[in-house]
């Protein structure tokens, strides 16, 4: 039965500020005519060095953004900013008892409250084990490298096993709520897959965990890379997944709904871009690295008046055109017709690379602004980017 609203958020509040007692809660959903940021927020008491905290961990559809709050004023101050904005449904579990809050179109509270059957068990580590998009103790894990003969994940790879989980998280973040071919298989391409960890995973996470029909191709210019993996697919039995010998810009691949590249070096990665805007691919995700194309141009030209200290100190100059290289990219794309975003990846301690470029195809090209500020941006570094010339892009593609 429907009750007033204040009375019900205020026991709320209460069961979320009672550090003693509160074992999870799950916000999710709007309210009427409300826009809340975040499409689910998680929130739990931790313990801290300084005390115990209230943790939030509130995702959009593209990360997790997680904040701790110790219980009194600034816990209090949170939860108020959380209650005012809007969301719809509340699951809140205390030590032994459950609230379930749900609020209709027209403003009123239907609550539920339940006593459990066993007490709700707390968990206050604060470095609570992230949720495995793939089983570290999956057998392809063993067979590319990772993870010894027990199925661990070899403490040499932690950085490795690390960057192709959230490359994977990346990926599905991308894909959820896509359409994807009803009358052929999913194609996806891994452009420059080197010894093919992300290649592997990606495939175990498409075909067994989204349970698509896929097929997966891995492009390199070794030909040992090939006969190797090649021979892990065949032994894990992954008829699937196959591998081809070639360069990144001429590899005979006939197209990609999906195409991935991680850590193409320097221009490598404007050829996976190229490649991907060749094919129309749906979905593109690249992390760079190595950006010594632009770095050479800035180092031989005139920086615009007021930056030259943006390029008179090598290590400074080098940053700036790592930043300048992934934001011209990134224009670019957009007047490809993608809708396109940079985002940190993994934590720069597991790689210093940890930039992703993840673009989506919708055809829509930019506005004139957007190409007067490319325009206005290369023109005043006298710079000339690769994918630039890779897509003909003054030309209108």
């Amino acid at each position: 039965m429907a009750s007033p609203l204040a009375p019900a958020l205020a026991e709320l509040r209460a069961l979320l500020l009672d550090g003693d007692r509160l074992v999870r809660a799950v916000a999710s959903g709007r309210m009427r005519n409300m826009a809340p940021p975040w499409r689910r927020v998680e929130l739990r008491p931790v313990a801290l060095k300084a005390g115990p905290h209230l943790q939030t961990v509130a995702y959009d559809d593209r990360q997790a953004h997680t904040s701790n709050a110790a219980f009194g004023p600034a816990a209090e101050k949170a939860v108020d900013d959380l209650l005012a904005l809007g969301m719809g449904n509340w699951h809140v579990e205390t030590l032994g008892t459950t609230m379930q809050v749900r609020i209709t179109k027209k403003g009123e509270a239907m609550v539920s409250r339940t006593a459990a059957a066993a007490p709700n068990e707390r968990t206050l580590d604060h470095d609570r084990a992230k949720q495995r998009l793939l089983d570290p103790a999956d057998p392809f894990w063993r067979a590319v490298g990772i993870a010894d003969a027990e199925g661990r994940i070899k403490p040499t790879r932690q950085d490795k096993y690390r960057q192709v989980e959230e490359f994977i998280r990346a990926l599905d973040a991308v894909l959820k709520g896509a359409v994807f071919p009803g009358d052929r298989p999913l194609r996806v391409v891994d452009l420059g897959c080197g010894n093919a960890y992300l290649t592997f995973a990606a495939y175990r996470f498409l075909s067994h965990v989204r349970g698509l029909d896929v097929d997966f191709t891995g492009v390199d210019t070794k030909r040992q890379a090939r006969e190797r993996n090649s021979e892990l697919a065949t032994g894990l039995g992954w008829n699937g997944l196959h591998f081809i010998e070639g360069t990144i810009a001429d590899a005979p691949v006939d197209g990609a709904d999906i195409v991935l590249a991680l850590h193409a070096c320097d221009t490598a990665t404007d050829d996976a871009l190229a490649r991907a805007v060749a094919w129309g691919a749906k979905y593109v995700l690249a992390a760079p690295c190595c950006h010594h194309d632009l770095q050479k141009q800035l180092r031989g030209g005139e920086a615009p008046a007021a930056y030259g200290l943006l390029t008179r100190h090598g290590i400074l100059r080098e940053r700036f055109a790592d930043m300048l290289t992934d934001a011209l990219r990134a224009s670019l794309m957009r007047q490809a017709g993608y809708r396109t975003e940079i985002i940190e990846f993994v934590p720069s301690e597991h790689t210093p690379r940890n930039t992703l470029l993840r673009a989506v195809r919708t055809g829509v090209k930019p506005d004139a602004a957007a190409l007067t500020e490319y325009q206005t941006l290369v023109k005043e570094w006298s710079v000339t980017p690769k994918l630039s010339t890779l897509l003909a892009a003054d030309a209108g593609f």
